[in-house]
């Protein structure tokens, strides 16, 4: 199966990148990204094509080309507000970011030739929201849903996995590549990590299990989840939460 990846030198990306290179059944991976990825560089796999893409608010038909037989995507492009560049408006950057962004991607692999069914996934981090953040994140999800029910084939299937304690202690494949976090990020999770993994699990999201979930979900193996009774569903927008994913993965 063809699986596209963005945000693949990232926290959430790493991880689903890692999956996706342990799993046979992923026999083509085309990774969107701005700059080289090392991981790609360190492990050679056949399989990767890492399309050099400046711009994600556009894709051009060399691009599209690239992509067109891909069953499923995995969205892992996102920052937090207070990671926006001092340079530049950080509101409108973070719009952009977050939501114009995983707009023009859905449109963009909504018109692609390809199976009857596919699916985009796309894995948050949802830890400190600020009221701007929230809002701006709940519009992009009514977004999606609607650019999945309205996709011109009508196959586009669609994830919001909302994680809220990504944890990455025992993940050591991905350990080299993640930037360097700042020293507040790391003492929270020596104070909060071991507290929320033991007495509240539905919201602790170990990257290995949440790498292979996010590919699985982009591989149509959950779909499940979307028929499930009182699940959130807006528009053509399956949310997914934390206990989505333990209960999936078993742990």
């Amino acid at each position: 199966m063809h699986l596209i990846l963005t945000g693949a030198t990232g926290f959430i990306g790493s991880s689903a990148l890692d999956a996706m290179l342990r799993m046979n059944s992923v026999t083509k991976i085309s990774i969107l990204s701005r700059r080289p990825v090392q991981m790609v560089q360190d492990r050679p796999d056949p399989r990767v094509n890492v399309i050099i893409h400046k711009n994600f608010a556009t894709y051009d038909d060399e691009v599209l080309a690239q992509l067109k037989s891909a069953s499923g995507c995995v969205w892992a492009i996102g920052v937090a507000q207070i990671q926006v560049s001092k340079e530049s408006v950080p509101h409108i950057q973070y719009i952009r970011i977050t939501k114009t962004y995983a707009e023009a991607a859905a449109r963009a692999f909504a018109s692609l030739p390809g199976p009857e069914s596919g699916d985009i996934t796309s894995g948050e981090k949802r830890r400190h929201r600020q009221h701007h953040s929230a809002r701006i994140k709940g519009e992009t999800e009514l977004s999606l849903g609607s650019i999945c029910r309205f996709s011109p084939s009508r196959h586009l299937k669609g994830y919001s996995v909302r994680i809220f304690y990504p944890d990455r202690t025992d993940h050591d494949a991905i350990k080299p590549y993640l930037a360097p976090r700042p020293l507040v990020h790391n003492l929270s999770e020596v104070i909060f990590g071991a507290p929320i993994r033991r007495f509240a699990p539905n919201l602790w999201a170990p990257t290995e299990k949440m790498g292979e979930f996010l590919v699985e979900l982009a591989m149509g193996c959950h779909d499940d989840i979307a028929a499930a009774d009182g699940q959130e569903i807006v528009d053509g927008l399956t949310l997914v939460s934390n206990a989505d994913l333990r209960k999936a993965k078993g742990y």
